[in-house]
């Protein structure tokens, strides 16, 4: 993972209620990409983590937009990651009195943006 630079504007997203393996999946696909291409890969991906994904893309790019002026057609996505965060545990009851803990795993999603070529 490549350190950010003094342009990159990040947004992160904490706690969703999600795998994070499940979550990359989604990633590797808009890293590197145009604001413009991640909206229309994510608007058409059939995964649910697309959701939450781009709404921290959308926060990232109001962000660029608000806090240094840049113009969101221009934004490209430099780093795009997701951590574990922690999980929530359940118990299921099974057989002569047992219980299984089951683990509901959450992550905290990462996307920075900074200003690329023009179109």
């Amino acid at each position: 993972m490549a350190v950010g630079t003094a342009q990159d504007v990040k947004a992160i997203a904490r706690y969703i209620r999600m795998s994070p393996h499940k979550v990359r999946r989604v990633l590797d696909q808009i890293r590197g990409r145009s604001y413009r291409e991640a909206l229309i890969i994510l608007e058409f991906m059939p995964y649910r983590a697309c959701e939450p994904i781009l709404k921290v893309l959308r926060s990232a790019v109001a962000n660029a937009e608000h806090n240094n002026g840049y113009s969101p057609s221009n934004l490209v996505i430099t780093q795009a990651y997701a951590d574990q965060g922690p999980s929530l545990r359940r118990f299921r009851p099974r057989a002569q009195g047992r219980a299984y803990q089951i683990r509901k795993p959450t992550c905290h999603i990462t996307i920075m943006v900074a200003p690329g070529e023009e179109d």
